[in-house]
């Protein structure tokens, strides 16, 4: 890794990479936008090699919507976007698969999840399992690319950093750790060409059994001490304790104690 924090490639060579990109959803106003994990993502692999060997895929339908959050991600530079033309009750991991196969680039970037449809974060697990590459989630850096492995910094809890060295091929997820995504250029965005191709569609049979409905409010959390230290905490447990709102109870019936229970939930408001 050079002093300035500039990745670096071995020996000079040119890492072909391949990003997955797909539809965001800004958090307020609901419209379509780049994703903000996908961005970094593609961030990510402009720091590695040249946009030229910077390839975007993009599994999903082809509609105005679509096609203008897309464009979020040529305004980053990008000259052109594969869009594999699949309907939106589609499983898209088999189409992904086989292109990944054809093009069998040395690394594969994407968003830890998406913002819209499922978001379950399982692509990038799901690709991994079929094609048999290596898997690393949360990755906050790429230190140097060397042959067939890679030196990569994952992000763990509470700021830490974990260094891994990585086979290649791989697939990683990026998240709110790597570095933010640069602006859009509203020029080069609307200069981009988005490449459609038919691929074979596979039906999500799985989602056809799910049930759909509003999500509802969460039951509300008992209040958690928060402190520093063991003598912080056992202040705060001693002060609660002199509230006079508690009781003990000793020797009495299961009974006795469920209701006690069931009381004390309904007052902290856990259940109604």
């Amino acid at each position: 890794m050079q002093r300035d924090g500039k990745n670096t490639t071995g020996q000079g060579t040119r890492p072909r990479i391949a990003v997955l990109v797909s539809v965001g959803r800004h958090p307020v106003t609901g419209r379509p936008r780049r994703a903000e994990f996908d961005a970094r993502a593609v961030e990510m692999g402009l720091s590695l090699a040249a946009a030229d060997d910077v390839t975007l895929i993009h599994a999903g339908v082809r509609s105005p919507e679509a096609e203008g959050a897309l464009r979020g991600y040529l305004g980053m530079g990008i000259d052109s976007i594969e869009v594999l033309l699949q309907p939106d009750d589609a499983d898209v991991v088999p189409a992904l698969e086989t292109r990944l196969r054809d093009m069998a680039p040395k690394l594969v970037l994407c968003g830890a999840r998406g913002e819209t449809g499922e978001t379950s974060g399982l692509v990038p697990f799901l690709l991994a399992e079929h094609l048999g590459w290596s898997l690393v989630t949360s990755l906050a850096q790429i230190e140097s690319i060397d042959g067939d492995s890679m030196t990569v910094l994952q992000a763990l809890p509470r700021g830490q950093r974990r260094r891994l060295k990585v086979s290649l091929p791989a697939i990683v997820t990026v998240d709110a750790a790597a570095q933010p995504a640069r602006q859009s250029a509203f020029g080069p965005a609307r200069r981009g060409e988005l490449c459609a191709s038919q691929s074979a569609v596979t039906a999500d049979v799985m989602a056809r059994e799910w049930t759909v409905a509003p999500a509802r409010k969460r039951p509300k959390r008992l209040k958690i001490v928060k402190a520093a230290s063991a003598r912080d905490r056992f202040k705060a447990a001693a002060a609660k304790a002199e509230g006079g709102t508690g009781q003990v109870l000793n020797g009495v019936s299961p009974q006795e104690g469920a209701e006690a229970i069931l009381k004390l939930l309904r007052e902290e408001g856990v259940l109604r």
